[in-house]
């Protein structure tokens, strides 16, 4: 039992791991792809491939094929979680830097909490209190000058998260694929969708895609989508809602750092003070699992 719970506590944290640092670099992958993708398109390419390539693998290793019921479940979280929430932040990127993208998006455990109050879960004080620190962080990015009045891209933004968490928490309710069955049937049914959307937008194939946006498009697919997404889904099934979500948290502080080193983004000092106001919100979410919540 004790060895069990060794290795299950191994795996949380290297899921953890892939969730706050892969995921916190993919909002600048998406800006190196948007260069040369359009942006539904990426998104649609981005999934649909990866869904395809972990379908086949799970397969191959003795999955059974996903029921009616499974397939149905899948594409309801397929498209609150990879179309509706990553293909918002696509299309956002178009005219926002991958830091501000990011650190919008950590609005997310809030609406993790009140989708999760939906369905009986009980937010602890500690947690809330965490929850209030982050939300004074993301205040203080923005009086930092990060949208500079454009409401749209805010809004969208919160939308983004909005539909994540609500994805997110539902999917724990619903008929799943077993394993990273379940990941593999989500990435293809919101990738799917999103070729969807790319086509009614008219977008197309460009007619020249550099080598940057090439890169990034096999860093979003093999360590975004195939590594970071399947670590999400099993933290979605291992732990609190909200400590799966501290992604969000964290996912600003990684964004800032990789935009100005590989992107030359400009972070101003109120922006780093609310990086580490941030980092104090995620250290009190974090700091309410025990044992019972894994």
């Amino acid at each position: 039992m004790h060895l069990n719970m060794s290795r299950q506590s191994i795996l949380i944290v290297l899921a953890l791991f892939c969730t706050y640092f892969i995921w916190g670099s993919t909002y600048l992958a998406i800006r190196f792809g948007i260069e040369s993708f359009p942006p539904f398109l990426m998104g649609g390419v981005r999934f649909t491939v990866a869904g395809i390539i972990l379908f086949v693998v799970m397969r191959y290793l003795g999955s059974a094929m996903p029921s009616a019921r499974e397939w149905l479940g899948a594409s309801v979280v397929g498209l609150l979680l990879p179309a509706l929430g990553n293909g918002t932040v696509c299309y956002v990127q178009q005219t926002v830097s991958s830091s501000v993208a990011a650190l919008s998006i950590a609005t997310a455990p809030i609406w993790m909490a009140i989708f999760s109050s939906i369905w009986g879960h009980k937010i602890t004080p500690k947690e809330w209190l965490g929850i209030a620190i982050g939300l004074v962080g993301i205040v203080l990015l923005n009086l930092g000058g990060s949208f500079d009045g454009d409401f749209m891209s805010a809004f969208l933004l919160i939308f983004a998260a909005a539909s994540w968490s609500f994805g997110s928490v539902w999917g724990k309710h619903l008929a799943m694929p077993k394993g990273l069955m379940g990941a593999a049937c989500q990435m293809l049914t919101g990738g799917l969708a999103l070729m969807m959307v790319s086509a009614y937008a008219g977008e197309t194939w460009p007619a020249e895609i550099s080598s940057k946006s090439w890169g990034a498009m096999l860093f979003l697919i093999v360590l975004g989508s195939l590594v970071a997404y399947s670590a999400y889904q099993y933290l979605l099934k291992t732990v609190r809602p909200l400590v799966a979500s501290s992604n969000t948290f964290v996912n600003p502080i990684v964004a800032f750092a990789v935009g100005v080193w590989f992107a030359s983004e400009h972070v101003t000092m109120v922006e780093m003070v609310a990086l580490g106001v941030i980092l104090v919100g995620v250290f009190l979410v974090l700091s309410v699992t025990n044992n019972k919540d894994i």
